[in-house]
């Protein structure tokens, strides 16, 4: 970072007091000065133990122009700021620095093995790592295990030689011509209800067929439904959501009609005369197909 709270001996010096610490890996950037505190360090003998050191950024040198690196302060600069000067500065103070990066793996295990030799380090036993469980899905797919069941139906069984909605098989819903309306009474309520029920139901249905339950009138229906109050109350909110944007078609299309009447015009002067200002007739957006019309 630019602004720094510690530096890189202030850790370095931290973990060369700690008994249990037998040697340090450090890894640099280039740009800033950091790593110089660690070099005067390294001179004046306050680090005792193995430093293996490496300051990456190398790659600066083939870039015709400053480098930014995703630190703050990771950005090339002058020549004591490159990557292969502190690199140099730390191989000169004694720091293990390999020729590159790929070497520094290399470099820790040599390091390593050298304190085992001179007895600074006891060897310590390898300890088995305990086996990774194999995927779920991979199990899933070789058959070992079964996926859990998440959704727990209550109203359909499909057990049986044929599903049933809320115990009564479809066959029956078939034989006897249950509706649409007749179906959602088992599927939602759990239960057959009566004939009158089920077509207010289905007129619902219908409603939403063509208009859909998403405008801001039927929203407001199924909101103040869902607050538990009455079917009156509910028709009403929607009712009164009627405006210029939203139902306001019937209004206009009544002052558009009245107009003409009043002026005594025929049907097609009518629409004649609102094509001409380029005022579509409200009210008059829907088309039907029957064939007594042809």
């Amino acid at each position: 970072d630019v602004f720094p709270g510690s530096t890189l001996s202030d850790h370095i010096l931290r973990f060369n007091n700690i008994p249990q610490v037998k040697m340090m890996v450090v890894l640099g950037e280039l740009g800033g000065s950091d790593e110089y505190s660690l070099v005067e360090a390294l001179k004046q003998g306050k680090v005792q133990k193995p430093v293996v050191a490496w300051v990456s950024g190398t790659c600066a040198r083939l870039f015709k122009s400053e480098v930014q690196f995703g630190h703050a302060g990771a950005k090339s600069g002058g020549e004591l700021e490159s990557a292969q000067s502190k690199n140099q500065a730390l191989r000169d103070a004694g720091a293990v620095v390999p020729t590159s990066f790929e070497a520094l793996e290399s470099v820790i295990k040599e390091t390593f093995e050298k304190l085992v030799e001179e007895g600074n380090i006891p060897p310590v036993p390898e300890v088995t790592p305990p086996p990774i469980p194999e995927d779920l899905n991979t199990a899933i797919k070789s058959g070992k295990v079964r996926a859990p069941t998440h959704i727990i139906s209550t109203i359909s069984d499909d057990r049986g030689e044929e599903p049933c909605y809320a115990g009564v098989p479809m066959s029956t819903i078939i034989e006897r011509g249950y509706g649409v309306g007749d179906v959602i009474s088992l599927l939602w309520f759990k239960r057959s209800l009566p004939r009158y029920c089920t077509q207010f139901i289905e007129i619902c249905v219908m409603l939403c067929a063509d208009h859909g339950p998403c405008v801001s009138g039927a929203h407001n229906s199924i909101v103040t439904a869902r607050a538990g109050k009455d079917l009156v109350s509910s028709l009403v909110s929607g009712l009164l959501t009627i405006g210029p944007r939203f139902g306001g078609a019937i209004d206009d299309a009544a002052r558009y009609f009245k107009d003409a009447y009043d002026r005594g015009l025929m049907p097609y002067e009518f629409v004649e005369g609102m094509k001409k200002k380029g005022i579509r007739v409200p009210g008059i957006g829907h088309r039907y197909n029957t064939p007594l019309a042809s």
